[in-house]
């Protein structure tokens, strides 16, 4: 099966700052795949490539087998690929239905809607007007991905969406990841998790100092590859 989205040699810089050194990543349709790596590894830059935030070469990032490398945000998510950003990021001044209706900008066909998405989170239909950053951070997360899940995307990638929140949300947070998926949808995990990550995805990336240090299915990976690949020692 040819892959949904892969990058090929995939460098980014912040200024003369160079962060990435030639990553190769594929994922293909309907898998989860996670990418770990310490703080600084470049997970966030990497995601921030595939989705437009940082300028790239066309060629180095290819979705659905057309380059897509340094188009704009809003264009990426047109193509139908979504991003949760990492600390959610929701807008203090719009309400939770609003935030939820800022993900639907692109008009893209499919089966997400209000009514799906207060499906899948509940406790949003009965803080649909309550402002979105008023909720505890773990309903906050519902919002992102609900938001993200507005746009209709055929890729959904998530920045830490565990961070900061209890165990039993974080639970409730993947256990809705879940049925999403299974309904479909492929989807890029970052965790700072690695034993979630493992458990969640069916193949893993670990990142260190901007280049790809082990990949893998993740069920056949050995705490001590993963631990050698993560630290480096």
């Amino acid at each position: 099966m040819s892959a949904l989205l892969s990058t090929h040699a995939l460098k980014a810089w912040y200024g003369d700052f160079q962060a990435l050194f030639g990553i190769d990543f594929e994922i293909r349709a309907q898998e989860i795949v996670a990418i770990i790596g310490a703080n600084g590894a470049g997970k966030s830059t990497f995601l921030k490539a595939i989705t437009g935030v940082l300028p790239v070469a066309p060629g180095n990032v290819v979705f659905k087998g057309r380059p897509i490398g340094g188009r704009k945000a809003h264009r990426v998510v047109a193509e139908g690929i979504a991003m949760v950003p990492e600390g959610r990021r929701l807008f203090p001044s719009l309400s939770v239905e609003e935030n939820l209706c800022m993900g639907a900008y692109a008009k893209r066909p499919g089966p997400w809607s209000l009514e799906k998405v207060y499906g899948l989170f509940p406790v949003l239909k009965e803080k649909r007007k309550v402002p979105g950053t008023a909720l505890s951070g773990g309903q906050q997360q519902m919002v992102a991905i609900g938001r993200a899940l507005m746009s209709n995307p055929e890729l959904l990638i998530c920045d830490e969406i565990s961070l900061g929140l209890a165990p039993t949300v974080i639970k409730e947070i993947y256990a809705a990841l879940e049925r999403i998926t299974r309904d479909g949808l492929t989807a890029i995990i970052v965790e700072q998790d690695v034993l979630t990550a493992e458990r969640v995805s069916q193949r893993l990336y670990c990142f260190q100092e901007g280049r790809v240090s082990l990949q893998g299915n993740s069920r056949d990976l050995t705490h001590e590859q993963i631990s050698h690949a993560y630290f480096g020692v």
